[in-house]
């Protein structure tokens, strides 16, 4: 069962794209660059996920952030970014950033 978000919760979602190849690079540095984020920032719930196939060797990679309640959400996505500044050597294009609000269902 998945846990639903209470309404008014945030969240932030980064997705990109990495060769195929740097897969388990990119992976190990982005998880640790999420669990200092997390250590950073009491609450924070964070994931980290791939498509399962790769289109022309490129795979697409998401970040997931559910925020606690007291986060600044634009604060939050700059640390973010700061911490994915590790990451710019496996990119291909940017990183793109979408904030969104739970609703109720």
């Amino acid at each position: 069962m998945q846990a639903v978000s209470p309404v008014g919760r945030q969240a932030l979602f980064i997705y990109y794209r990495v060769r195929d190849v740097h897969a388990s690079e990119l992976m190990a540095a982005a998880t640790a660059m999420q669990t200092a984020l997390q250590a950073a920032h009491a609450g924070l719930a964070v994931r980290l996920l791939r498509r399962p196939d790769a289109q022309e060797g490129l795979h697409t990679w998401m970040e997931t952030y559910d925020l606690p309640p007291q986060a600044a959400p634009a604060a939050l996505a700059a640390d973010v970014e700061r911490a994915a500044q590790g990451l710019a050597q496996w990119l291909v294009g940017p990183r793109h950033v979408e904030h969104f609000v739970a609703c109720a269902s």
